[in-house]
């Protein structure tokens, strides 16, 4: 590995020199993911965490949760700016203004500014990633209307998405990873 930062502070691995585990590692991540976006360019040096980080990551891709792409890129957004981590709090605003987000509302999450969605699910995501980034007590209110809008599958969706991004922000604002840094092509 060379001491030369490729990716913020963090110095990538070329597959050729990567130990057999990490190669197994970056195999896992490939085959789950199909490519090596973000921390998941970070997160191969560790080969344990990842062969089960991978398919974890992979269940949040279009199609395979429980989530409209509008729903995620709420909760996303939340939690990337709450980090306060440039590389994917700038790609999802992009991503949550692509997939219909109004920006208006999209710059208020960002912010860390109130806003309000019209639509109940939309709402119910934007109130559990708020008090949950906030540290705050879900009320009774909040939980009951979770429940009729999103279901438990889709609250453990939120919750368990919320966890995952809070990993990607935290490793990229660690590494110092800057909007738009390309790294490593793999």
């Amino acid at each position: 590995m060379t001491d030369t930062p490729t990716f913020g502070r963090y110095a990538e691995i070329p597959v050729d020199k990567m130990t057999a585990e990490q190669k197994d590692g970056y195999q896992a991540m490939m085959e789950s993911r199909g490519r090596l976006p973000g921390p998941n360019k970070i997160w191969i040096h560790n080969p344990k965490l990842a062969k089960v980080i991978g398919p974890f990551g992979a269940h949040f891709q279009p199609g395979r949760y429980s989530l409209t792409e509008r729903e995620r890129e709420i909760a996303v957004c939340v939690v990337t700016s709450h980090w306060r981590s440039a590389y994917p709090t700038s790609a999802h605003e992009r991503i949550g203004k692509q997939v219909g987000l109004p920006a208006d509302k999209v710059d208020a999450i960002l912010s860390g500014l109130p806003t309000h969605f019209d639509d109940a699910r939309e709402q119910v995501v934007y109130e559990i990633a708020i008090a949950l980034t906030q540290g705050r007590w879900v009320p009774r209110g909040l939980y009951e209307r979770a429940v009729k809008a999103l279901g438990h599958v889709g609250i453990t969706d939120v919750i368990t998405l919320m966890g995952h991004y809070s990993s990607v922000a935290m490793t990229l604002a660690f590494y110092d990873v800057p909007d738009g840094a390309p790294g490593m092509t793999r």
